[in-house]
């Protein structure tokens, strides 16, 4: 995918404060400090688009991007062990399950593990939810780059295990170092929008 341009929309919380829903949306999910905001910043070849934080849990909002005026990408709030308030997570569930639940245009998810943990429960949570509403979602596992290549076969193995993953269906190697899989994740999007 070619990048021509790459914008920043705006933030919501409320589905009524979402921009209209004109063109196919992905969303990227995944815990807090998972590597969305990299992963996202490396897909559309800008440094600064989706905003990075050592923090986990600073993002606390939907954030809306549109790349090449003709997809908008989705950055959803983490999850997880980030140091927030017990009600604000809980905001956080019900804010994620309502965009799910009714954004029309939405067309995938890019679902992200951080390749050096476990799948969690809030991650299969997500999947359970991903599941009900029937929306399609493949996952990217991030910070490749942290592991060597016998780790990296080893815990992509343990993951696709503990995900229960059929054997055809594979997770993306990423990195935002190294820019692995930046290739393979367009591929995957590429052929979905193309079959809409």
């Amino acid at each position: 995918m070619k990048i021509t341009s790459a914008e920043f929309v705006k933030s919501a919380v409320l589905p009524a404060h979402y921009p209209p829903a004109s063109m196919p949306e992905v969303a990227f999910a995944g815990r807090s400090n998972v590597g969305k905001s990299s992963l996202i910043n490396t897909l559309v070849e800008r440094r600064n688009l989706a905003k990075t934080s050592n923090t986990p849990g600073r993002t606390q909002l939907i954030n809306f991007f549109v790349v090449n005026e003709t997809i908008s990408f989705v950055d959803l709030p983490g999850y997880g062990f980030a140091k927030v308030p017990r009600s604000v997570k809980k905001d956080w569930g019900a804010m994620i399950e309502a965009y799910l639940s009714v954004r029309q245009n939405l067309v995938m998810v890019v679902f992200i593990l951080d390749i050096r943990r476990d799948p969690s429960d809030d991650d299969l949570s997500l999947m359970e939810w991903l599941d009900h509403y029937r929306l399609p979602y493949f996952f990217v596992l991030t910070k490749t780059d942290k592991l060597s290549n016998n780790q990296t076969i080893f815990r992509r193995r343990k993951i696709e295990e503990m995900l229960q993953l059929p054997p055809k269906e594979k997770t993306i190697l990423f990195s935002a170092k190294t820019k692995q899989g930046q290739n393979d994740i367009w591929r995957v999007l590429e052929e979905h929008l193309s079959r809409l």
